[in-house]
């Protein structure tokens, strides 16, 4: 006759009170499952105290465009159509959409056509090594100047606000952003300017 394996011996006081054979056991109280981490929320293990965030403009009354289904073997390219004082607003809608819709922090650059987003701004802030550092740990959304696109490293989503320059600017800009991504550019700017600078009609 096969030996059936010992149950493990659990003291009364843990397990509660014994039912009788004719009721069975008690249903176990199921535990409270957590909920998602706010994206506010200091990321565990993380030193010191949270660094104060500058809010970041939004636009209202902008209704964020629908994400296109990625195209594995090239990026796609979205166009959303916005004037230079409003690009910077656009991008913000366009990343609010994008974690809204799950796609990981880290999977998102955004570039400026001019000048540095506020955040950019603020991180730098702290010093260049701590600012290229968040870009290598691609944990969150990184913000980055057009002038640095050579050494921003490529990410899955790249959003480009067309926020100012001049059309020579966007023939720069443009292409070699889309080289850095991997699944899909949105442009956030005029489009005219923006078919122009990628050769295409988007």
């Amino acid at each position: 006759m096969p030996l059936l394996p010992e149950e493990p011996q659990i003291h009364e006081s843990a397990q509660g009170p014994r039912a009788t054979p004719a009721t069975g056991r008690p249903a176990p109280t199921p535990r409270p499952v957590p909920g998602p981490r706010s994206t506010a929320s200091p990321r565990p293990g993380s030193p010191g105290p949270a660094r104060p965030v500058p809010p970041v403009r939004r636009n209202a009354s902008a209704e964020p465009p629908a994400v296109s289904p990625e195209n594995r073997s090239e990026p796609q390219i979205q166009l959303i159509p916005a004037p230079p004082e409003g690009a910077l607003d656009a991008a913000d809608e366009t990343v609010d959409l994008l974690l809204d819709t799950g796609r990981a922090p880290g999977d998102v650059l955004v570039l400026t056509a001019t000048g540095l987003h506020p955040l950019a701004a603020h991180e730098l802030s702290f010093g260049e090594a701590a600012y290229w550092a968040q870009q290598d740990a691609a944990e969150d959304v990184f913000y980055a100047e057009s002038a640095a696109l050579d050494r921003v490293a490529n990410r899955a989503v790249v959003v480009v606000a067309l926020n100012g320059g001049t059309e020579a600017d966007a023939a720069r800009i443009l292409p070699a952003a889309l080289t850095k991504a991997t699944a899909l550019l949105i442009v956030c700017g005029d489009p005219q300017r923006v078919n122009a600078a990628l050769g295409v009609s988007v």
